[in-house]
């Protein structure tokens, strides 16, 4: 200032200074002057600071919901769960899965130590209960749910069946005694099971027909089950499908399309060249049935396709070709329903060339197949039983390692390693390589679209016929996944930009937000811990009895 009290540099200098300054730099100046305050706040200034210092393609519009550049730079910054708050030790073994109850009250974690541990989410994390599977033969815990209205919780594990045959199995937990309920048999193991209503769950079963061609029938089971007639479990049978080429259903989990509507992120806005995206449904409503054809049948049969094949068909493919003539005809096609609001989507992994899972199964559960009234365990459908066609298929030509739903469940998001451009399985027991690098897609279950492009930055290692889930989470702003480099990642949904990286000593396995408050979450890891990580506003809260303005956190916490 001159002895008048009037500026010595007119703002549009001090603008210009301050475009060539870092974030921190422009907000420890604002405090000099109340000149430099005010230009320290420019929208325009703060516009260029946040495409400059988060890398953003300059395409990509402000969030929709978003109030000024600076508000928006803030929340980027300080609202995003990056600081570790608590360690917790209690498992013995590596920590597979992490699960929040719909409160945010509580959560439950699986481990290969064979126990499913309940927390008490409070302003300390405390343990509230561990059960030991062990006594049921389990040989590990790998995921948890909680139902809706947080009574029950869904287990499910590794059960080791007689010559050590290995399996799944589900069990249900009350969340008022800690009594175990009931238990279902779940086969293949990384079925999983999940919730459709609040007192049933779906789980899997699985069929052989041939070497390579089998059929999964996936189960609605009562949760109340008595734990002493769990051989005669109140059930129904939802869905019946063909698997071919050693492919199975795995993966399964359920989206409420009656919330579809509410408000949402634009995922696709300014993603480069976008378009209306790929549309992913079936080429044909014909799914494969298994028939047996018997041998005579069989023979004529394999006579008549080694006729029309030229080279002459492997054995793998004849088994495959069989199949697939023999279920033209018995395939029962997708119900359609005009109420979609009130519908579900069933949701899992599959294939159909090769056993590792690369294509997604959609199939539409209307309200009249949501109750275990109706047809038991048994019921048959004689020779001519027909199989159920799914409503979409997205292949997405790499491993499928990991699903996550948005909060509204109109998002799908997907963890995938890639197969290489072009290639083609020749044989389903040897399938293509895949990348190191992970690709999370994003599919709107509305319109069955894929929109934004790939967010990438987590990495695996282990090879196809190694590798494993590696779960994810999506909260309202952010998505978070696990990854085998050590660390946990937080991207935000908008910008598809990484926002941190958080560091354990091995492979995390899971990571999940709190459902009430996404400035927390929790990532699992081999390294047998399980980490609280939350906002640099959330710390600075609960640390400080006065709050420090963000600008002063800001210039003290650079990254």
């Amino acid at each position: 200032m001159d002895e008048g009290g009037i500026p010595l540099l007119p703002d549009s200098l001090v603008y210009q200074i301050f475009l060539n300054l870092g974030p921190a730099d422009v907000l420890a100046a604002g405090l000099v002057c109340h000149q430099w305050q005010a230009v320290s706040r420019d929208e325009f200034l703060w516009r260029e600071q946040f495409y400059r210092y988060y890398q953003v393609a300059r395409n990509v519009p402000r969030h929709p919901a978003a109030t000024s550049w600076y508000e928006e730079f803030r929340r980027l910054y300080d609202t995003v769960p990056c600081v570790e708050v608590q360690t917790l030790e209690e498992h013995t073994d590596q920590v597979l899965h992490l699960s929040f109850s719909h409160s945010g009250f509580q959560f439950a974690s699986c481990s290969k130590d064979c126990t499913v541990k309940i927390w008490n989410n409070d302003l300390s994390i405390s343990l509230l209960h561990s059960a030991d599977m062990r006594p049921y033969n389990w040989s590990y815990t790998q995921f948890s749910q909680f139902n809706q209205d947080d009574s029950l919780l869904l287990a499910s594990g590794v059960f080791l069946g007689p010559h050590n045959s290995s399996s799944g199995e589900i069990a249900v937990i009350s969340l008022d005694t800690f009594a175990l309920l009931s238990r279902v048999r779940n086969k293949p193991y990384d079925v999983f099971g999940c919730w459709l209503t609040d007192t049933s769950l779906i789980s899997g079963n699985l069929h052989r027909i041939g070497d390579i061609t089998s059929c999964s029938v996936l189960w609605l089971n009562n949760a109340f089950q008595d734990v002493e007639s769990e051989n005669v479990n109140v059930v129904k049978r939802l869905f019946k499908i063909q698997n071919l080429n050693a492919s199975t259903i795995r993966t399964v989990m359920v989206a409420d399309c009656s919330r579809f509507d509410s408000p949402e992120l634009l995922l696709d806005a300014g993603a480069p060249g976008a378009g209306p995206g790929r549309v992913f449904d079936l080429s044909s409503d014909s799914e494969d049935q298994a028939v047996d054809p018997g041998p005579a049948r069989a023979k004529g049969l394999r006579h008549v396709l080694e006729g029309r094949a030229q080279p002459q068909l492997s054995e793998c493919a004849l088994e495959t070709k069989a199949a697939e003539l023999l279920a033209q005809g018995h395939t029962k096609p997708p119900e359609r329903s005009t109420a979609a609001a009130g519908n579900k989507l069933l949701i899992f992994t599959t294939g159909c060339f090769t056993y590792s899972p690369h294509q997604i199964g959609i199939k539409q559960i209307l309200p009249h197949q949501m109750t275990t009234a109706g047809p038991v365990l048994g019921e048959g459908r004689g020779s001519d039983a027909f199989f159920d066609a799914l409503d979409h298929v997205i292949d997405v030509h790499g491993h499928i390692i990991g699903m996550g739903l948005s909060p509204d469940n109109r998002y799908l998001y997907v963890n995938s390693r890639a197969w290489p451009s072009g290639s083609v399985v020749a044989d389903p027991m040897q399938p293509p390589p895949i990348a190191e690098e992970i690709d999370l897609l994003v599919f709107d279950l509305k319109t069955m679209r894929e929109v934004k492009r790939a967010l990438r930055a987590h990495r695996a290692y282990t090879p196809n016929d190694e590798c494993f889930f590696i779960f994810l989470d999506v909260s309202r702003d952010f998505v978070a996944s696990g990854a085998e480099d050590r660390h946990g990642y937080i991207w935000d949904r908008h910008y598809n930009i990484c926002l941190a990286k958080l560091r354990h000593q091995d492979v995390v396995n899971s990571v999940v937000f709190s459902p009430q408050e996404q400035e927390l979450l929790l990532t699992a890891s081999d390294d047998a811990t399980i980490k609280a990580w939350r906002s640099p506003r959330t710390v600075r809260v609960r640390q400080a009895s006065r709050p420090r303005p963000f600008f002063s956190w800001f210039a003290s916490q650079r990254r």
